[in-house]
């Protein structure tokens, strides 16, 4: 934003400093002249001599006056120019973390968010702006740095199926004898892995800009329904699925919390035992939130690993395309879900193998009705 030029803050803490000085200098010699100086006849007095009594004239006001004004002003003159440097100095001792702060700002616009100002020193005002603002500058540099590792990823994804896509279709045009079905088939194949990959980033982008309406969901519901659409992939995969829980009610996008339940469910049975695998899903009600669970057999896994699920592109095993393995945006979509919906998601690792994941999310009020979304 262009702005007129103006007085510096420390030119205008100076000014201040200085003027509050000069005013109390101004009151104190009132303060003289209304209780010391008033009381001074105006008219020569003598003194007759004795013992207790000095002798001579007794002093009148204008000898005062001439006496005391000259003095006065070069006291106030003498505040004004200690006002003004001792003023510019304090001014700038304690606007100095303030540059630091600015200083800080400036490197981060130009794209430097590794910088941190680590203001030493007590906790006040300018202390906790500072850690404010270096909580604020780790954030956004793992945002960033979140969001280069998301384009890198997606760019590799999108670029695998385009030039698959690409080999095929130079293939079909070297060689007219080869089987077109064939190629037909793995170009369909290549084409909805893409399609699938758009739309989950579609899906992610929605989540993250908030941009739905917000109603009355219950969680319970939406578990069963996306048990029920998967239970076909589970029966194929000799998994078994067992639901149970509360009515878990809360607010926001059922469309967007049934995905999240989808993704859970699906990822359950996918990365499960090869046979005899086994799918808990339930929900519950805490004093005000609602939790939804879902946890699965299978591989033993590390808690470093399981902290790197929600990653986009990021997956628990090889990265092997089958028939369900999914864009690598499944668990990620879940997070950015859960986030939106002002809830939290939890990765735990089984002792005996597999994942216990749980989201919890604020439980829908008795007074709260629906709305738009933000």
């Amino acid at each position: 934003m262009d702005r007129a030029p103006g007085l510096s803050v420390r030119l205008k803490l100076t000014l201040s400093y200085a003027g509050f000085l000069m005013l109390a200098g101004a009151l104190l010699l009132a303060a003289v002249w209304v209780f010391l100086l008033r009381y001074v006849p105006e008219r020569a007095m003598l003194t007759n001599a004795d013992e207790d009594q000095l002798n001579g004239v007794f002093p009148i006001r204008s000898v005062l006056l001439n006496v005391f004004a000259p003095r006065a002003a070069a006291v106030l003159a003498f505040l004004l120019v200690f006002g003004l440097m001792g003023g510019w100095i304090l001014a700038g001792r304690m606007l100095a973390p303030l540059t630091r702060i600015t200083d800080a700002t400036r490197m981060a616009t130009s794209g430097s968010l590794s910088h941190r100002i680590r203001l030493p020193g007590r906790k006040d005002e300018f202390s906790e702006l500072a850690d404010a603002f270096d909580t604020m500058l780790a954030r956004l540099e793992a945002h960033v740095a979140e969001q280069q590792r998301f384009a890198a990823n997606a760019s590799h994804e999108l670029r695998t199926p385009l030039a698959i896509s690409k080999t095929l279709l130079d293939v079909a045009r070297t060689d007219p004898n080869h089987d077109t079905g064939e190629i037909i088939d793995r170009l369909h194949a290549v084409n909805t892995r893409a399609i699938d990959l758009t739309e989950a980033l579609l899906l992610l982008s929605r989540a993250n800009q908030r941009s739905f309406t917000r109603e009355h969901v219950d969680l319970s519901l939406l578990a069963e329904g996306a048990t029920e659409t998967l239970l076909p992939l589970a029966e194929k995969r000799g998994v078994t699925i067992e639901t149970g829980g509360d009515i878990a009610p809360t607010i926001g996008s059922q469309a967007l919390l049934l995905q999240l339940t989808t993704n859970l469910v699906h990822n359950a049975i996918v990365h499960n035992l090869p046979e005899q695998g086994t799918v808990w899903v339930n929900t519950s009600v805490r004093t005000r939130t609602v939790v939804l669970t879902v946890e699965n057999t299978g591989e033993k896994l590390t808690p470093q690993l399981a902290s790197t699920l929600t990653e986009p592109f990021q997956r628990g095993t090889e990265r092997i395309h089958t028939d369900h393995a999914g864009v690598g945006l499944g668990l990620a979509i879940v997070k950015s879900i859960a986030l939106a919906h002002d809830g939290t998601l939890t990765l735990t690792p089984r002792s005996a193998g597999g994942m216990h994941i749980a989201v919890e999310l604020p439980a829908a009020s008795p007074h709260t009705g629906s709305g738009a979304g933000a």
